[in-house]
């Protein structure tokens, strides 16, 4: 990820109060969970990775994290080693469409054994079904709600609609904002236009939200995205006209899209 792409949050840090030699454990117990989850094929950076770890450690135990899309687990394991710290536990959500784009039962089979070798099967639980479908009978009470599903505006905004069974103030974490035309597109009508929710922060295209009335400071903060979003879009058209040199002016060096 290049200088610029995101806001760099750093290693794991503990909380005020906690010994140094426990911030030197949190720091290990990350480093080791990323270690099993890079060797996992998909988008998340180790940035993204520690967002994710962060979120998942603040919890308590018998929290339950929702993970929407988990394609073959590189983003589970790491919510997964978390969560099994502070003795919650993670519920993946994805249909594992047939199909050459989303890799149908191959990937699940991958997802399954990815979760095993990391010791995870009494951690992570499989809904093997599509989000907007399951959501419509979930009763079940989320801590901490991970949107990494379908990037069409309908998709990820119905996603969003799992937040009814979050704990109040919990957050929302939701990959490719500001990059995807389809998320942002329904975070500017969901959170810009809402009230709902409130935009944190964000790693790369990783962005934070909190279940929680918005104020204008808020608001202000998903328009200062804009000139990123903008500017995503524009390299990934570039892209798709092979015109790499191009995108590298804009301080993209890479043949994906900025993630």
């Amino acid at each position: 990820m290049l200088a610029g792409d995101y806001r760099y949050l750093g290693p794991p840090r503990p909380f005020w109060g906690v010994s140094r030699q426990v911030a030197m454990t949190s720091s290990t117990a990350f480093e080791q969970a990323w270690e099993l989850g890079d060797q996992v094929p998909g988008w998340l950076t180790v940035d993204q990775a520690t967002m994710l770890w962060r979120a998942a450690s603040r919890l308590g135990p018998g929290a339950r994290i929702v993970e929407i899309g988990s394609h073959q687990g590189r983003s589970t394991t790491v919510l997964g080693i978390a969560a099994r710290s502070v003795g919650a536990t993670v519920v993946a959500v994805d249909p594992f469409v047939e199909g050459k784009l989303f890799g149908g039962t191959p990937t699940r089979v991958r997802f399954e054994k990815n979760v095993a070798r990391a010791g995870l099967t009494d951690v992570v639980r499989l809904e093997a079904e599509y989000s907007t479908e399951l959501r419509k009978k979930w009763d079940e009470r989320i801590d901490l709600l991970y949107i990494d599903g379908k990037h069409d505006y309908w998709t990820y905004t119905d996603d969003m609609l799992w937040s009814e069974n979050l704990v109040p103030g919990g957050e929302i974490l939701v990959h490719d904002a500001f990059s995807s035309i389809g998320v942002t597109s329904g975070i500017l009508a969901k959170v810009l236009c809402g009230k709902r929710y409130v935009y944190v922060d964000r790693a790369g295209s990783l962005a934070r939200f909190r279940l929680a009335q918005p104020d204008w400071a808020d608001r202000r903060r998903v328009l200062a995205e804009m000139p990123w979003f903008l500017r995503n879009v524009g390299i990934k058209v570039l892209l798709r006209l092979r015109l790499r040199p191009v995108a590298r002016l804009f301080g993209h060096d890479g043949a994906y899209d900025p993630y």
